[in-house]
């Protein structure tokens, strides 16, 4: 269960943008950029197993019953009860920062982290993984409100800035550092008694 805890930990600071979330809030050294995410989390109960065919149903909240095979990646199938709840929390996040990068052009960087319970213990896991890309001011249009980026594959891209008054701070040529990240965990908890 530690290194349980341990990955969600990780995957889940790999959400942090504690620089961006600055800029935000007025820290005054704070390169201008932001955050946005999204968290939706999901329970259904166990209603029926077998776990010689790893056929699991579970009832989520609006009564509606599936069934579904699990795989064989999913250990410890046979400490779920009927009874047993099984939570779900996908997140999903996107952070920017305007920065001068070390990086002399734009790149695209991944990260992955996974993991999964020990034997013995419900089952449960965790994935997570973040994307950051860095690009480049081609263009900025300050009236409009609009910043063009282009890619590390080249690709130009127009987008309307959230905040205006940031597209004063930069100008054509400077670096954005742009993360996505997504996690989901899942685990299985024991039937209220």
């Amino acid at each position: 269960m530690r290194r349980m805890t341990t990955l969600l930990c990780t995957i889940f600071a790999l959400l942090g943008v504690p620089s961006s979330f600055a800029a935000e809030h007025g820290e005054k050294d704070a390169p201008p950029g932001g955050a946005v995410g999204k968290t939706v989390e999901m329970q259904a109960t166990v209603t029926a197993i077998d776990v010689a065919t790893r056929m699991v149903t579970l009832k989520g909240d609006d009564g509606i019953e599936t069934t579904m095979q699990v795989d064989n990646r999913a250990r410890n199938l046979a400490q779920v009860k009927v009874g047993d709840i099984v939570k779900v929390a996908y997140v999903q996040a996107l952070a920017w920062q305007l920065s001068k990068s070390t990086k002399m052009e734009p790149t695209v960087e991944v990260e992955e982290a996974a993991g999964r319970t020990e034997p013995g213990q419900k089952p449960g896991g965790a994935a997570g993984r973040r994307i950051t890309m860095t690009a480049q001011i081609e263009a900025i249009d300050t009236p409009a409100g609009t910043v063009t980026l282009k890619g590390p594959r080249g690709n130009s891209r127009t987008i309307k800035a959230k905040n205006p008054e940031n597209l004063k701070k930069v100008k054509v040529g400077d670096l954005i550092d742009i993360s996505y990240t997504e996690a989901v965990a899942v685990k299985v908890e024991p039937a209220a008694k």
